[in-house]
């Protein structure tokens, strides 16, 4: 027996209505292509954050193994000092009682102040050493980043004779060792006194700013020279303990002022000023320190904000 199938035209309409049409199917491609993109881009942006993340890993390792190799050399360097030292003692008082007993042989006397001056030179050298080595305890207070400029000027103010200092920028308080931060800023303008003196400019800027360079708020204490600028292997190596470009020197100073701003958990940023401005001669050194305002000092910012002072443009000739 034959069976004939019936027609449904129900059936046939249910069909019908579940069919794409052109334009469903061209609107679900447009869907598919736009999540594919936005797949790709968030796959791009994780890629670079992991990039962004082992480069900081990988600075933090370096400077964990540096901070090693300091503590290491700074404790070899404060045994070899203290031995030095009493020695050195000695031989001052002995030449100060040759200078004296001489007075009436000015010839014999010159030698024995030329002994007293060396061990003077010597001393200073065991003292770079020590103050390296020690370890740094940073007694945090409140303070003006201004107020630290003009402090380290005045205190290096005869090595600075005949250089005009240019100052600018903003102000802002600070919650840090006074001490150490004036110390790390007197050896910055010695270096760029030098390195000024060298191509006979005489000028130095210094501007107090807005670091961009830290992720909490902070600010940076720039220092600008007129020099010829640094050769890329002596920026790579000038906060080597030890290391220097001068005749004379123990390379300790910019080291020291690495130890002291890494206390302070800021960084120091050094380029030459072509890189920036192509027109420009020298070098500039950055000192980079967070706004970390502790509840328990006293501040002139009030509840612990951090305000920012009027711009100052003043010129410091000394």
């Amino acid at each position: 027996m034959s069976t004939i199938a019936e027609h449904n035209p129900i059936d046939s309409a249910s069909h019908s209505s579940d069919a794409l049409s052109p334009g469903d199917l061209a609107e679900l491609m447009a869907s598919f292509n736009e999540v594919t993109a936005r797949l790709e881009r968030t796959h791009s942006q994780l890629q670079g954050e992991v990039g962004r993340l082992n480069s900081e890993l990988r600075q933090a390792n370096e400077a964990l193994q540096r901070s090693k190799r300091l503590a290491a050399l700074g404790e070899m360097a404060a045994g070899i000092s203290h031995e030095i030292r009493n020695p050195l003692g000695s031989i001052r008082l002995y030449a100060k009682m040759l200078e004296e007993d001489l007075a009436e042989l000015p010839e014999q006397q010159a030698t024995a102040v030329k002994i007293a001056r060396a061990v003077r030179g010597l001393d200073g050298i065991v003292t770079d050493v020590l103050a390296f080595a020690r370890e740094l305890r940073v007694h945090r207070s409140g303070c003006l980043a201004s107020d630290l400029v003009d402090a380290s000027i005045e205190s290096c103010r005869a090595q600075l004779d005949g250089i005009e200092i240019i100052r600018a920028g903003v102000d802002a308080p600070l919650s840090c060792d006074s001490g150490m931060i004036q110390q790390a800023i007197v050896n910055i303008l010695r270096n760029a006194c030098d390195a000024s003196r060298t191509v006979g400019a005489s000028r130095i800027d210094v501007e107090i700013g807005l670091s961009e360079e830290l992720e909490e708020d902070g600010v940076v204490l720039r220092v600008r020279d007129r020099g010829d600028g640094m050769p890329a292997e002596v920026v790579e190596r000038m906060f080597n303990p030890f290391f220097t470009t001068r005749a004379t020197g123990t390379g300790l100073g910019l080291a020291i002022v690495h130890r002291i701003i890494d206390a302070h958990g800021g960084r120091v940023v050094v380029y030459n000023n072509s890189e920036r401005n192509t027109d420009a001669s020298g070098a500039t050194v950055e000192l980079h320190l967070p706004l970390r305002v502790q509840e328990d000092e006293d501040h002139s910012a009030a509840g612990g904000e951090i305000v920012v002072h009027a711009r100052m443009g003043d010129v410091v000739r000394v």
